[in-house]
């Protein structure tokens, strides 16, 4: 089955301002350069309940889709992803027992469910302990068959630059963007 909106890889960028963080979600182009506008986010830092609208575009006047915590302060019930009526398309949680050394998601879907986790131990233990800008954090999602779901790899840049590839035709466009979102967003990078 593949999902509604698929699209087997892409490009997060984040640009940083003041009061906000701000996302552009891209196609990636025949150069291997951001292509066309599919999303954009912003997060507002420091926030009681977490909750990201993505828009059609940067006037932010047609929301698509969007993710939001379940509850305000329960660090472990998640977030729901719906798509722009609000209906559910996704649910995404972190794993406090499993992230003590490695950060380590839960993603379920239509037909699916999967765990992500930081592909490098000796980064995430990095990221813990120093303050070295620029760690290549990279995020794998396995199936809870053993497939690969979807992977977000950060490219050494000026602000965070993700690609994300979508092996599983499963995983919604919209499931995956919010996921690579939430991973830059919720772990303050």
């Amino acid at each position: 089955m593949t999902a509604e909106m698929y699209l087997p890889q892409f490009v997060v960028k984040q640009k940083l301002t003041l009061m906000v963080n701000r996302y552009e979600i891209s196609t990636i182009g025949p150069d291997g350069k951001p292509g066309q506008l599919m999303a954009f986010a912003e997060q507002k830092r420091m926030a009681f309940k977490e909750q990201v609208t993505f828009y059609a575009d940067a006037s932010k006047t047609r929301p698509v889709f969007g993710f939001k915590a379940r509850k305000v302060m329960d660090l472990g019930s998640g977030y729901d992803i719906t798509d722009e009526a609000g209906q559910p398309i996704g649910f995404f949680r972190k794993d406090f027992g499993a992230s003590f050394l490695r950060s380590t998601f839960h993603l379920e879907g239509p037909g699916y469910a999967g765990t992500g986790q930081e592909r490098s131990m000796l980064v995430a233990i990095l990221r813990r302990f120093t303050d070295v800008p620029f760690l290549p954090v990279h995020f794998d999602f396995v199936g809870s068959e053993g497939r690969p779901m979807l992977t977000s790899e950060r490219r050494v840049s000026v602000g965070d630059r993700y690609t994300v590839t979508v092996p599983d035709q499963r995983v919604d466009f919209r499931v995956a963007a919010a996921v690579a979102v939430a991973l830059d967003a919720l772990m303050a990078r």
